[in-house]
């Protein structure tokens, strides 16, 4: 994990809180234990995550502008939790009561190869996976 990654994490971490809150707030409270749970995976953390609206996003890259081909968790107003993505145009993937069940959805819908996240911009990432993907397919040739 790049120390760009560990950063963002750390933030949010410190910004979701203590895992308890009063009673009377229950978005910060399941924000707290969505991210929690998200950080506990190690192929989530490995990801630059960032949040917005009550959801908690994952990129490929490091850059502000996100990879968006990760579907992301966010918070209904009654405190469960939503799976979508990965483009905000994307169907709703599932409701859920539990933070870890959303992160395990998250998982299940990561791109093959995922991780850890690209220092630079998603166009950047897509040169270097293009270039890395050519230069396996040489490979593969020559060993044939």
């Amino acid at each position: 994990m790049t120390d760009i990654v560990e950063a963002a994490w750390q933030k949010i971490l410190a910004t979701a809180g203590p895992p308890t809150r009063p009673e009377g707030m229950p978005l910060p409270a399941r924000f707290t234990e969505m991210v929690r749970a998200a950080h506990a995976e190690p192929l989530l953390r490995q990801l630059y995550p960032w949040t917005g609206m009550w959801e908690l996003h994952f990129s490929r890259c490091t850059d502000p502008r996100p990879s968006w081909d990760i579907p992301y968790i966010g918070i209904l107003r009654d405190g469960r939790y939503y799976v979508e993505g990965p483009h905000r145009s994307s169907p709703r993937i599932a409701e859920t009561d539990s933070a870890k069940t959303a992160v395990a959805m998250v998982i299940e819908r990561l791109p093959p190869g995922c991780g850890p996240a690209f220092v630079g911009t998603a166009e950047e990432l897509a040169t270097h996976e293009k270039a890395r993907k050519s230069t396996q397919e040489s490979s593969h040739r020559t060993d044939l």
